[in-house]
């Protein structure tokens, strides 16, 4: 991941003296200027950009809001955000609501602990710090501060973005990313002194670092945009980089990629007897090549080992000069096979284990392979011997998401997590020779797990495929159409939606809210096929599955559209925006977040040309453009329909989804209502953030008590104190 440099200045969140005059809230209902029936947006330019697809020519009115370098685009913001801010804070119990969000998030987390030389390290919050801080000890003595991210920023914006050991762990390069960009800087540490070795990386992105030896490292990136906004500027050719001690970034010597190895995405590793380099490389979200060099001859060429982007690979161990490679070439569920390095290809490549009824991803730790499954999206896992021989099935606590089971070839002992919508996040000691897990951290949470449940349903979507959906309430919740309901999905790049538990989400819950969240196609939930039939020209049958899902809890009386909410992020808020202007009838309030919006230009931003595989792209052809157009959110806000409340969430610093989606989202909604409509749309643009990562505490809580108070406000709700 990488680090660039235009950024927008800081936006103003405080409310302005005429923004106070403008609007006025009184309990559950919003007086609005004399003589007015409607919110009092600020006035939007529009231009007079069209542009023709297959004949077809198309109006852009906000194209211009796509420069985040204008001060006209800074100007838009500014207002955007007072009118936001004016609005929420003065919904009377917001106030409390946040108080009440920062007490539950007070309490000390901590991460699996795991070994580097001759320390101990983990990761440990104290409760509301802003960022986690790594400490390291070395046996049983006293914990010390290794790296406090809270020290890189003064508000915390900036934060720590991945760290790797080498072998010996004498040294690391961690990698940091300031307001949240994907644009980073590397940073090299002798780890006994802490002292920084040669200097900072400058503009990697999209990377992992992976050590050879102690002599240098791995890391990727793209060369800058020569022209225009450094956060929206598109990113399509990828490098693998060795960067040797000592030497100057500039002299680092170029492995794989560039004009004549065109891809989008590159990854390099090595494996942990340090023999082999395994690269990886893409041009899309799903598929990849895989390449190997034998480091222990100098000079030894790149080799492939399976070429072509219809399928996916990884190494996930390598021994002796065997290779275990998890893949679902003909196998949709996945399998993992192994090959001999110097023969890789897949003609010699022979099953281990077999592809199931159910989705596999496969980690390696003290010489033993765990096999993870996803059944009906919750986990389940298993031991094997390196020969392939099932040891045992291990037992979780219940039913919910298992994640770890990994380390190094040496280890006797591995750490997991388990978690559940009512199972705070817990930390297990693993005995790798016996099976016996004991706890190792539990959650601190002040949270009764006996005063709340969480079942699976199974609803049918509109071409009768079953579609899966967890439901999450107080017991004893009554079925009478009158509850709050917070209604999640994502839907898309084989990414599974698994059982998590949120501090945010028991805000709601334990004031009557019913949260649910629906596990749609295009996901990867039961395999590729599951993945496939929600891609490209079946884009469709994504939001067909949320808007039954919908259906669902009304039908079942778990709420009614007067108390129905709808949330999701990046590709989820491609889904929120795509149901809203298709069902506007069938929500009361929408929160499309960090959102893929307009669906014709899309990849000419950043690396989202890379999302193809999923979306396909206007340029494609006419019929893709033609399906493409049917439901992208920007083109199907209609004048004169009242839609939902809305708030659009975004970041200034998003250069993954670049914030101008949002942004033409929002101001095309104001429009079409701004006559006609009381509901409010607005958009609440986080200031030095970006698509997510790295969001300090202090700006998450703000963030979700913004939301809850806007969704209980806008269904005439309120907030019972705690």
């Amino acid at each position: 991941m990488k680090r660039v440099a235009i950024f927008l200045p800081a936006i103003l969140l405080s409310m302005s003296s005429s923004a106070q005059k403008q609007l006025k809230i009184t309990n559950t209902t919003v007086s609005l200027p004399a003589g007015t029936n409607t919110m009092p947006y600020p006035e939007t330019k529009k231009g007079d950009v069209v542009t023709e697809f297959f004949g077809t020519k198309v109006a852009d009115p906000y194209r211009w809001l796509e420069d985040d370098t204008d001060p006209a685009t800074r100007q838009w913001i500014n207002e955007q955000n007072e009118l936001v801010q004016a609005y929420i804070t003065q919904i009377p119990f917001r106030n409390n609501m946040q108080k009440r969000l920062a007490a539950l998030w007070n309490y000390e987390k901590y991460s699996a602990p795991f070994n580097e030389g001759e320390y101990t390290y983990f990761y440990k919050n104290d409760g509301l710090q802003n960022q986690s801080v790594l400490y390291r000890q070395k046996g049983t003595g006293t914990p010390e501060v290794f790296l406090d991210p809270n020290k890189f920023s003064s508000d915390g914006t900036t934060s720590l973005a991945g760290i790797e050991f080498t072998k010996d762990g004498s040294l690391c390069a961690y990698q940091i990313s300031e307001g949240g960009s994907d644009w980073r800087k590397v940073i090299i540490l002798d780890t006994k002194t802490k002292a920084q070795v040669g200097d900072t990386l400058m503009d990697v992105k999209f990377s992992g670092l992976s050590w050879k030896g102690n002599e240098g490292f791995y890391y990727s990136s793209y060369d800058k945009p020569k022209e225009g906004s450094q956060l929206s500027g598109m990113t399509q050719m990828h490098k693998l980089y060795y960067h040797k001690l000592g030497t100057d970034q500039s002299d680092d010597k170029l492995v794989f990629g560039g004009e004549k190895q065109q891809r989008r995405y590159i990854g390099g590793g090595v494996t942990e007897d340090q023999k082999y380099l395994i690269i990886s490389t893409a041009n899309a979200t799903y598929g990849n090549e895989l390449y190997i060099q034998d480091l222990s001859t100098p000079d030894a060429p790149i080799r492939p080992i399976v070429t072509g982007f219809e399928n996916e690979h990884d190494v996930v161990y390598a021994e002796n000069g065997t290779l275990y490679i998890a893949t679902n070439l003909n196998a949709p569920n996945r399998k993992l096979v192994t090959v001999s390095a110097d023969a890789p290809q897949p003609a010699n490549w022979k099953e281990l284990i077999a592809e199931t009824k159910f989705p596999l991803t496969v980690s390696a730790c003290g010489r033993k392979l765990f096999a993870q499954y996803l059944k009906d999206a919750v986990s389940q896992v298993s031991q094997y011997s390196l020969d392939g021989k099932k040891e045992r099935d291990i037992t979780l606590p219940g039913l919910g998401t298992a994640g770890g089971f990994g380390g190094k070839r040496e280890e006797k002992e591995l750490y997991y997590s388990f978690t559940s919508y009512v199972y705070p996040s817990t930390i297990f000691k693993y005995d790798i020779a016996t099976g016996k897990s004991t706890v190792y951290k539990k959650s601190n949470v002040k949270f009764d797990p006996a005063q709340y449940e969480s079942k699976q349903v199974f609803y049918t979507s509109k071409d009768g495929t079953k579609v899966p959906m967890i439901i999450t309430s107080k017991k004893g919740v009554v079925l009478n159409g009158k509850n709050p309901t917070m209604l999640y999905g994502y839907g898309g790049f084989n990414v599974s939606i698994t059982p998590s538990f949120s501090v945010s989400n028991l805000v709601f819950m334990e004031n009557g809210g019913v949260y649910a969240v629906a596990n749609l196609r295009g996901g990867g939930e039961y395999g590729d096929d599951w993945h496939n039939a929600g891609t490209k020209m079946q884009k469709q049958n994504v939001f067909d599955d949320f808007i039954a899902a919908a259906e669902y809890l009304i039908k079942e009386k778990y709420t009614s559209k007067d108390y129905l909410a709808i949330s999701g992020g990046s590709n989820g808020g491609l889904l929120v925006g795509a149901c809203l202007t298709q069902r506007p009838d069938l929500f009361k309030v929408c929160f499309p977040a960090v959102g893929v919006l307009d669906m014709l230009r899309y990849h000419k931003f950043t690396a989202g040309a890379g999302w193809s595989y999923d979306y396909g792209t206007a340029d494609d052809s006419k019929e893709m453009f033609d399906y493409l157009y049917k439901y992208s959110p920007v083109h199907n806000v209609k004048k004169g329909v009242c839609y939902p409340a809305t708030m659009v969430m975004t970041g200034d610093h998003d250069d993954r989804v670049v914030p101008a989606h949002s942004f033409k989202f929002a101001a095309a909604l104001q429009d079409a209502q701004r006559e006609i409509c009381r509901t409010p749309v607005f958009i609440r643009i986080e200031t030095k953030a970006g698509h997510g990562a790295g969001k300090p505490t202090a700006m998450i809580i703000d963030e979700q008590a913004d939301k809850w108070a806007f969704l209980l406000y806008n269904m005439g709700l309120t907030y019972k104190t705690k």
